[in-house]
C-alpha cells in the first residue's frame, strides 16, 4: 500500500466498461480499492483480479460503514500514506447510510479527487444491476457488451447423470457457487479446461433437466474434442440459443440437442480460439 498514490474505490461487481474507465484513470502507481458489500454475484472476491493488472486491495462494508466521512478518509490515508488521488463514479456514495459524496471527499481530501461521468452503451448507462437484468433475460449480447468481455462462470467438475454418454451426446458438468447463472437455457459457449490458455468451442446448458430427473445442471459439450481428466472448468457466454424446455422422448431431446450443436458451430466458426 505504501508505493500506492492513486486509488479507484467502488463495489466494482462485473468489473464492467463503466470500471474500466475509472481504472484507466489512476495512472502507474493506482491501485482499486473494492468496498466488498456480500451482494456480488457477478464477479464475487478475488474473481475481479482476473478482469485488471492493478493492485486490488478490499474492505468489507461492515468494517467501515459506520465511518463519518473525516473517519474514512483518516483510514485511508493511514493505509495509503502517499495517496494523491482519488477516483470515484458520479454516483459514488460511501459512509453511515450512504449519506457522503466526492462533494465530501473533495472537500476533506488534501489531494485530487476525479468525478468519472456516466458511461454509456448504445445510448444507455453502463450499470452491474442492468447486467443481472440482461444475464436473467438470456440476453447475452447485452450483457457483454456492459461487461466489455464475454461473461464467465467457473466452477469443479462434478459427475454428471452419464445419461449424456450412453444416449444423448457426452458433457462435462460443474457445480458453480456464488455467480449469477443466466436464463435456464442452451447457449453458445467457449470452456477453459483447467488452467489452459486454449478455449474450446462448445454449447452448454444450464437448468432443471426437465425432460429426465428433474435436477438441476450446469454442462457443457465440447465441440472439438472428447474430455479427459479435467478439475476445474470456466464457462463463456458467447450467444444464447433457446430456453429450457421439456421434451416427451430422449429422441426428441437428441434432435433438439443436435441442432442447438449445429447452431453452435456455426456461431463458433467465427470466433479464433
Amino acid at each position: 500500500m505504501k508505493n500506492v498514490e492513486a486509488i479507484a474505490i467502488g463495489g466494482f461487481d462485473g468489473m464492467h466498461v463503466g470500471h474500466q474507465q475509472l481504472f484507466s484513470a489512476l495512472g502507474t502507481k493506482g491501485a482499486v480499492l473494492v468496498i466488498e458489500t456480500g451482494y456480488a454475484n457477478l464477479t464475487p472476491g478475488a474473481c475481479r483480479e482476473e478482469h485488471t493488472d492493478l493492485p486490488l486491495y478490499y474492505y468489507q462494508l461492515q468494517e467501515i460503514r459506520h465511518l463519518d466521512a473525516e473517519g474514512f478518509i483518516a483510514k485511508l490515508m493511514r493505509e495509503f500514506p502517499q495517496l494523491k488521488k482519488i477516483v470515484v463514479g458520479y454516483d459514488f456514495h460511501f459512509g453511515k447510510d450512504r449519506c457522503y459524496s466526492f462533494n465530501d471527499l473533495k472537500e476533506l481530501f488534501h489531494g485530487k479527487v476525479e468525478i468519472i461521468k456516466e458511461v454509456c452503451v448504445d445510448g444507455d448507462s453502463v450499470h452491474s444491476h442492468k447486467i443481472r437484468a440482461k444475464l436473467q433475460i438470456g440476453d447475452i449480447h447485452g450483457a457483454n457488451r456492459f461487461l466489455g468481455y464475454n461473461y464467465s462462470v467457473s466452477g469443479r467438475h462434478v459427475k454428471g447423470q452419464g445419461l449424456g454418454s450412453k444416449e444423448l451426446f457426452a458433457t462435462i458438468n460443474i457445480e458453480v457457487k456464488d455467480v449469477l447463472l443466466p436464463q435456464e437455457g442452451v447457449y453458445v459457449t467457449t470452456v477453459r479446461l483447467d488452467n489452459e490458455e486454449h478455449f474450446h468451442p462448445a454449447v452448454s446448458f444450464m437448468g432443471h433437466r426437465v425432460s429426465t430427473d428433474g435436477s438441476f445442471a450446469v454442462e457443457s459439450h465440447l465441440l472439438d474434442e472428447n474430455i479427459g481428466d479435467v478439475s476445474q472448468l470456466q464457462i463463456s457466454f458467447v450467444d444464447f440459443i433457446r430456453v429450457n424446455q421439456k421434451f416427451e422422448s430422449l429422441e426428441a431431446l437428441k434432435e433438439a440437442i443436435a441442432k442447438d450443436i449445429a447452431v453452435a458451430k456455426k456461431k463458433t466458426q467465427r470466433l479464433s480460439l
